[in-house]
């Protein structure tokens, strides 16, 4: 039984509430992982609580931009859990910083099962938001699991076409898609020799004059006092080179239009990610006899990092309205 080192002080990225009363919490998921989460209660309730499982950026730690979601919605009446996703943070999971689509789906999953047999919570009443990447595999959760009653993802990727066809489709043809393979493959045998795994680097620093501007908007999210954290992939050293074996081979949001219960994507029309959640939810609702409960949310002049952490433009309001219409 491996031995979680967890940090017990105050150590987030974004100013502690004194609305909320917050505490660490772990569970396993199905695969055997221990995953650790920051938990946030409202200080004053009555009766059981609607919860909600928050996690992202892909490649974040929950002390940045989940933490700063759950802690938020945990002032509005709700109780939250920001985990580490396996693999990452806190959290167990050998090799360190891989992922998987279907390891990262059943993280949410057990999340929605931890959740589900808390004393004060409602279990009728349970919802996942997820950020960047990780509002990709939050629609994905939502493809398999009949448990949760609204899913949020905002300024989501679809990891599985940024991986397979490059950012803006630009490298989607086969020829592209081999090159990557050969490149993958033989990195593994790289990293069988040498006996540890090779890592992709995070956001890149120092940042070139002619880095386009949302590697410029990482920068300065990741890179700064802003954001930055010591065990958060993007901030240090990124994730293993072949770490994207999985997403390389797998295609998100088959089943995305026989979700029943509701979901909203929410993006900034600025956003280099935009086509991401604008196609997800055109596929969605395509065809789909469930659309009446799905929703696009589009901001005007807003980014894709502005959603991590700017609280005067994330649609708190509108994302506590969605959730709680659609609990009831």
């Amino acid at each position: 039984m491996e031995e979680l080192k967890l940090n017990q002080e105050w150590d987030k990225v974004f100013p502690k509430s004194e609305k909320v009363e917050s505490k660490k919490v772990t569970f396993k998921n199905h695969f055997g992982i221990t995953l650790v989460a920051d938990m946030y209660v409202p200080k004053e309730y009555d009766g059981k609580l609607p919860a909600i499982a928050v996690s992202g950026p892909f490649g974040a730690v929950k002390e940045q931009s989940s933490g700063l979601y759950a802690q938020e919605m945990a002032e509005r009446g709700f109780l939250t859990i920001a985990f580490d996703p396996s693999f990452t943070g806190e959290s167990s999971g050998e090799p360190r910083y891989m992922n998987s689509p279907d390891i990262n789906v059943e993280d949410f999953q057990s999340a929605v099962d931890f959740l589900s047999n808390l004393e004060n919570v409602d279990n009728e009443k349970i919802s996942i938001i997820g950020i960047c990447g990780w509002g990709g595999m939050a629609l994905q959760t939502a493809c398999i699991d009949t448990r949760i009653k609204a899913t949020i993802a905002s300024t989501m990727y679809d990891m599985s076409r940024v991986t397979g066809n490059g950012y803006f489709d630009g490298e989607d043809s086969e020829e592209a898609r081999y090159n990557k393979r050969v490149a993958i493959n033989n990195q593994r045998t790289e990293d069988f020799k040498a006996g540890e795994y090779k890592l992709g680097g995070g956001v890149i620093d120092p940042l070139p004059e002619d880095a386009p501007q949302f590697v410029k908007d990482y920068h300065a999210y990741y890179k700064t006092p802003r954001g930055y954290h010591k065990r958060s992939l993007n901030s240090n050293g990124g994730w293993n080179v072949t770490a994207g074996t999985s997403l390389l081979n797998t295609r998100l949001f088959y089943y995305s239009k026989e979700i029943r219960n509701a979901v909203m994507i929410v993006h900034g029309d600025k956003a280099h990610s935009y086509y991401f959640g604008k196609d997800a939810y055109e596929n969605m609702i395509k065809d789909s006899k469930y659309a009446n409960n799905k929703e696009f949310l589009s901001i005007e002049g807003v980014s894709h990092c502005d959603l991590y952490d700017q609280k005067d433009i994330i649609p708190f309001d509108k994302i506590e309205e969605f959730i709680r219409k659609n609990l009831k």
